[in-house]
């Protein structure tokens, strides 16, 4: 934890936050092209340019946060505006990196948690702007995350994922540690996009319509690969209720109450999946304890 490191070191832990929150911002701008130029089917190799008159912005006008505010929000050259999500994209990953880091500590397994959070604000924010959920981002997330429950018991001795200490992962005594770990990373995929698939394949059967897309099972299988199916199962109980409410709220303010306004759940399974990986075991530990005789 960051207090270890202060007392090993002698570095404040203030300074180590102000780096990893100053390091999210930087990767919270490179999101930002991810977000645009991935739905839009283009280039990530390009330098930035402004989307409207499509010249290049200067390096000090691209600084995180503070380009943007000394730009006013508009374009030096055309004018135009500079949507208000490029600061706040970068904003939000350099303040989720931070809490990140609080909860992991400087661990093995914080690179991963790192690379993770940073996707899901991807793909939660081209999900609310474009109501898609790439592919090119969640077939690669899927694949990681089942390479990363093979590779991390055996590079690290004795690290096991939480679900691997759970029903009916742990009954798979006497098998290699990368093999139980893949087990339940096959398992949380089921338990995530199998789970998805299932309701929108009901909701269709007796409703006709599309209960939610592809792309939010693509997005659950690898955030379950990852996580396993407790944390999971979770993160689609936190998507569903926050996105309950949220589409609560939104059919009261609407004057037709239309009931089939539609909410791009990515959004709340990304929030959802955060909370999880930083909380999930001791929200699930609390409820046991309190509601489970």
């Amino acid at each position: 934890m960051p207090a270890l490191f202060e007392a090993n070191f002698g570095i404040p832990d203030t300074f180590l936050y102000a780096i990893v929150f100053i390091w999210g911002a930087v990767i919270g701008s490179f999101l930002n092209v991810v977000i645009h130029r991935v739905p839009n089917e283009l280039s990530l190799l390009p330098s930035s340019k402004c989307p409207k008159c499509d010249n290049g912005i200067k390096p000090y006008h691209n600084i995180p946060i503070f380009g943007w505010l000394m730009l006013g929000g508009k374009c030096v050259v055309c004018k135009n505006p500079i949507a208000w999500r490029y600061p706040a994209v970068e904003l939000v990953t350099g303040l989720v990196f931070v809490l990140t880091f609080s909860q992991i500590g400087l661990s093995a397994f914080l690179p991963v948690a790192l690379v993770f959070v940073a996707t899901m604000i991807a793909l939660l924010f081209i999900d609310a702007e474009h109501m898609i959920l790439p592919n090119v981002i969640t077939y690669p997330l899927f694949v990681a995350a089942l390479a990363v429950r093979i590779i991390y018991p055996i590079a690290i001795e004795g690290a096991r994922f939480s679900d691997m200490n759970f029903a009916p992962v742990n009954y798979l005594v006497g098998y290699p540690e990368w093999a139980v770990s893949l087990a339940g990373a096959l398992l949380g995929a089921l338990a995530g996009g199998g789970s998805l698939w299932l309701v929108g394949a009901i909701w269709k059967a007796l409703r006709g319509v599309e209960a939610m897309g592809l792309g939010d099972v693509k997005m659950l299988l690898g955030v379950g690969a990852l996580l396993g199916w407790r944390l999971t199962l979770l993160t689609i109980f936190l998507g569903a209720f926050s996105g309950a409410l949220v589409g609560v709220v939104m059919i009261m303010k609407s004057k037709d109450r239309d009931l089939q306004t539609q909410l791009p759940f990515g959004i709340f399974l990304g929030i959802g999946s955060i909370v999880a990986l930083l909380f999930g075991e001791r929200m699930i530990s609390w409820y046991v304890s309190n509601f489970i005789p």
